[in-house]
């Protein structure tokens, strides 16, 4: 615990200093005096935690007002998910202000689920809906990259209209699809006009959450599922991630922010959204009664592809072919993100038409790509083919 103390503290003082030294763009005037305060402040952190072993609340205490008083926009935002990314499940038992309640969200504001406030926020609201979910230690935000958005695209293009989930992903993935699921519900019920399409496209870990909220729809036989015809995964660990199970989150903050990227370094407490990511754990039978950084071999039950649903799975490759090595996209492998299994009743039955691959590609270039953005749109315009099949792909 002192470690994991000590570990907390060194990055919030990193993210006092980032915030804190103002602009880059006009040279960090901040950054001197700012440098001199909080090493003084964070020094005394660390006397006490070395006499007394302080506890991880304790450091996290000088965040939460620092948070607070910073003005609000991605960077924030970046070290908010970052946080809960890694000690999501910790901040939530213990109703820290920090912990990252669910929302629908659009334009990085929550929504409220009634059909007036909807039909305000969505005055030309249409009968198509788009719901994006991002991956581990982001926020959706993220799915702004470099100018880009795959759902203002589509909107564009497609005539849809996109909503963006905003959740703490250092809980269970399982936690997370139940109470995705039932904010779906709300979302179908309240929206201006009847919903007659709905899609789900997903980034890295909110492939995962996304499965177990149809798994969780179709037990307590939710009516949004009925209405769910497009599901298109992105870079989706749905076997896992070698990275976890090697008990390091490596990159995982890293490109998004330089406000995140301090919490690489608290791979030892990762979260249990985080040890979720070692196998793809998808449903609460997956780690209750289980001691989750203990190792072991893979306990999942085969969990399909939603019936009815076209269902699509693009990966990436950092090498420059589609056949070279790494056949990874840095965090997750290339048939991890397809659905390959050894065991064919753990593979997903995603057709061959409904798969590919980006070569030369990280994890994050999924969410700005143009060919990424192009296979979505082709997927998921009107005349695409491919509705899932049962023929597992090779």
């Amino acid at each position: 615990m002192v470690e994991a103390t000590r570990g907390i503290t060194d990055l919030v003082e990193a993210a006092h200093r980032e915030i804190g030294g103002g602009p880059r763009f006009l040279g960090r005037p901040f950054e001197v005096p700012v440098r001199a305060l909080s090493a003084l402040a964070y020094g005394g952190v660390r006397a006490v935690t070395g006499l007394v072993g302080a506890s991880i609340d304790f450091a996290l205490a000088r965040l939460a007002p620092l948070l607070g008083e910073s003005a609000p926009g991605i960077d924030r935002e970046a070290v908010l998910a970052a946080l809960n990314g890694v000690l999501g499940d910790h901040l939530q038992s213990t109703g820290n202000p920090l912990a990252i309640e669910m929302r629908l969200r659009h334009g990085g504001k929550a929504l409220e689920l009634t059909r007036l406030a909807l039909r305000a926020a969505f005055p030309q609201a249409g009968a198509k809906v788009i719901v994006l979910v991002h991956g581990s230690s982001m926020s959706d935000l993220g799915w702004t990259r470099k100018g880009h958005d795959h759902g203002a695209a589509l909107a564009r293009d497609l005539g849809s209209t996109p909503v963006y989930l905003h959740y703490n992903s250092g809980l269970h993935v399982s936690i997370n699809g139940r109470a995705f699921a039932a904010l779906l519900e709300s979302l179908v019920e309240e929206w201006p006009v009847p919903v007659e399409e709905l899609t789900i496209i997903a980034h890295s870990m909110g492939g995962l959450v996304a499965r177990s909220a149809c798994d969780a729809a179709a037990a307590a036989g939710a009516r949004w599922l009925a209405k769910l015809r497009n599901l298109a995964f992105l870079g989706t660990p749905h076997h896992g991630a070698p990275f976890e199970r090697a008990g390091n989150l490596v990159d995982l903050a890293l490109g998004i922010s330089a406000y995140s990227a301090p919490f690489a370094r608290l791979g030892k407490i990762r979260s249990a959204g985080v040890t979720d990511m070692r196998h793809g754990s998808v449903r609460d039978e997956d780690w209750e009664g289980r001691d989750r950084f203990e190792g072991g071999q893979d306990r999942r039950r085969p969990m399909p592809l939603p019936e009815g649903v076209r269902c699509f799975a693009a990966a990436a490759n950092k090498a420059g072919t589609e056949a070279g090595k790494p056949r990874s996209d840095g965090l997750v492998p290339v048939d991890s993100a397809l659905g390959r299994h050894a065991k064919p009743e753990m593979t997903l039955a995603f057709t061959l038409e409904n798969q590919w691959v980006g070569a030369g590609m990280n994890h994050v270039d999924l969410l700005s790509r143009p060919e990424v953005y192009e296979v979505l749109r082709r997927w998921l315009s009107d005349d695409a083919t491919g509705v899932k099949s049962s023929a597992a792909p090779r």
